[in-house]
């Protein structure tokens, strides 16, 4: 049996500057995606599988824009982990879904030979309590899937090296990862300015 959380505050519904779920283009992608009888659960299912199969991670799709706020992503068909994180969040906002972000530490590369970065990921409040669902996109060596009880995300922390769950639950992007995105002109960039740790103290713990 789940334990119930606490119910979320407003923080987890609103739109902001990247999670911009008023904009016309993700109006017209939620009137596509779900239907009056769908209840939350189906909901989340059918954005998430929309966020990680239909926009492809920019690293994998060599992308030649980069994105941060979720129209842009859902424009482009295409985000970073914190840019796809954001177009999934406005989804399930505009539905009236908690949806906040979790963070990681993972390194860049295989190997520590690229150094480490902030990985980010959803957690969505459905039946009382928050579940993890990472839409990163996945690959060979990447199965992350939609599940109401564990978690199955796409970077379990490997020993051997530095890579931890941040904890709690945020209700706003990653600032310093957004601030990077903002300036950023390649994939380049991203590699060489991608912040490696969280600072702020979560908002749920």
């Amino acid at each position: 049996m789940k334990n119930l959380s606490p119910s979320p505050s407003p923080a987890f519904l609103a739109a902001d500057q990247y999670v911009d779920f008023h904009d016309p283009g993700i109006t017209a992608c939620v009137s596509a995606l779900f239907h009056r009888d769908m209840d939350p659960v189906q909901k989340a299912r059918v954005a998430y599988e929309f966020v990680r199969d239909e926009i492809p991670h920019s690293f994998d799709c060599n992308a030649s824009v980069i994105t941060s706020r979720a129209s842009e992503v859902l424009k482009h068909k295409t985000g970073i982990c914190h840019a796809k994180a954001n177009l999934l969040a406005a989804l399930l906002r505009s539905q009236g879904i908690p949806t906040g972000f979790c963070f990681e530490r993972i390194t860049l590369a295989d190997d520590e030979s690229l150094g480490y970065c902030v990985h980010a990921f959803n957690a969505v409040y459905l039946e009382g309590s928050w579940i993890r669902l990472d839409a990163r996109g996945n690959k060979e060596g990447i199965n992350a899937q939609f599940s109401l009880d564990e978690p199955v995300l796409a970077f379990p922390p490997r020993q051997g090296y530095d890579e931890y769950f941040y904890p709690g639950i945020y209700a706003a992007p990653h600032a310093a990862t957004m601030a990077m995105l903002e300036q950023a002109q390649s994939l380049q960039d991203i590699l060489d300015n991608i912040p490696d740790t969280v600072t702020e103290p979560p908002d749920l713990p």
